[in-house]
C-alpha cells in the first residue's frame, strides 16, 4: 500500500494538477468569503465561519472527483492496471493507496484555510470571541465528508476507463448523497421515509458535527459509507 501511496502522491506533485486544484479551491473559497460582498465574512459583522463551512461542501462536490477521475481510469486506459494487478500487491492495497493519496491532497488543500480561522480570531472583539469547538467539529466534518467523497470518486474511476464519465458520475453521485436525499426528504408525500432520508444524507450528518460536539455515531456513519465504497472498487477490479 505505502509504494501505491507514493506513486500516486509523486503523480500528483510531478504534474501540474495538484497545483492547479489547489489554486482554483482557495481562490474560490477566498474570493467568496473575503471579497465578495454577499458573502463576505467582513460584511457579516460577527467572527463566524459558518459561512465557509456551508460553502466548501459544495465546492468539494466537483473539486474531489476532479482529484479522483484519474486515479483508475487512467491506469486502466494506458494499460497499467493489468501490470499492478500481476504485482505481490493486493487489490485492497491498491485501492487503499490510492485512497489515501487523494484524501491526503484534499486535507492539503483545507490546511491553507485554517488562516481564516486565526484571521477571525483575532478579528473578533474582543480577540478569541469564536465557537472554536464548532469550527473544529466542522473541519473534522469536512475531513470525513472528503473520504467519502474520495471513495465515491474512486468507484466512479474504476467503471470506466475515461476520466469524464467518471468526474461527471462522481459529481453526480456526491451531489445525490449530500444535497439529492435531503431535498426528497423535503417531499411530504414521502411521510416516515423523509425523516429517514434527511438522517442519512451527508448534508445532515455534516452539519451534526458542526455543532462542535463530535458524536461517534456521525463519524461511524461517514467511516462506514467510505469503507463500503471502496470495498466496491475493490469488487470492481475483480
Amino acid at each position: 500500500m505505502l509504494a501505491i501511496f507514493r506513486k500516486e502522491i509523486n503523480q500528483f506533485f510531478s504534474s501540474p494538477i495538484a497545483y492547479i486544484i489547489m489554486a482554483v479551491f482557495l481562490t474560490a473559497t477566498g474570493l467568496m468569503l473575503w471579497v465578495f460582498p454577499d458573502t463576505s465574512l467582513l460584511e457579516y459583522g460577527y467572527a463566524d465561519m459558518a459561512a465557509f463551512f456551508n460553502l466548501v461542501p459544495y465546492v468539494m462536490l466537483f473539486l474531489v472527483p476532479a482529484i479522483t477521475m484519474r486515479s483508475i481510469a487512467d491506469e486502466v486506459r494506458t494499460g497499467t492496471l493489468e501490470w499492478l494487478l500481476t504485482q505481490p500487491v493486493s487489490r485492497r492495497a491498491i485501492v487503499g493507496g490510492k485512497f489515501l493519496a487523494c484524501w491526503l491532497l484534499v486535507a492539503l488543500t483545507l490546511l491553507p484555510t485554517a488562516l481564516y480561522y486565526l484571521t477571525l480570531y483575532q478579528l473578533g472583539s474582543p480577540p478569541g470571541n469564536i465557537d472554536s469547538a464548532a469550527v473544529l467539529g466542522s473541519y473534522v466534518g469536512l475531513l470525513l465528508l472528503g473520504a467519502v467523497f474520495v471513495a465515491i470518486g474512486l468507484w466512479a474511476s474504476s467503471l470506466n476507463d475515461n476520466q469524464v464519465v467518471a468526474f461527471v458520475l462522481g459529481v453526480f453521485v456526491c451531489f445525490l448523497f449530500y444535497v439529492g436525499l435531503s431535498s426528497l426528504a423535503g417531499l411530504g408525500a414521502l411521510g416516515n421515509l423523509g425523516y429517514y432520508l434527511a438522517y442519512v444524507a451527508f448534508d445532515e450528518q455534516y452539519r451534526a458535527l458542526g455543532r462542535g460536539l463530535i458524536d461517534s455515531r456521525n463519524v461511524v456513519y461517514f467511516v462506514s459509507l467510505t469503507a463500503f465504497f471502496l470495498f466496491l472498487t475493490t469488487r470492481r477490479l475483480r
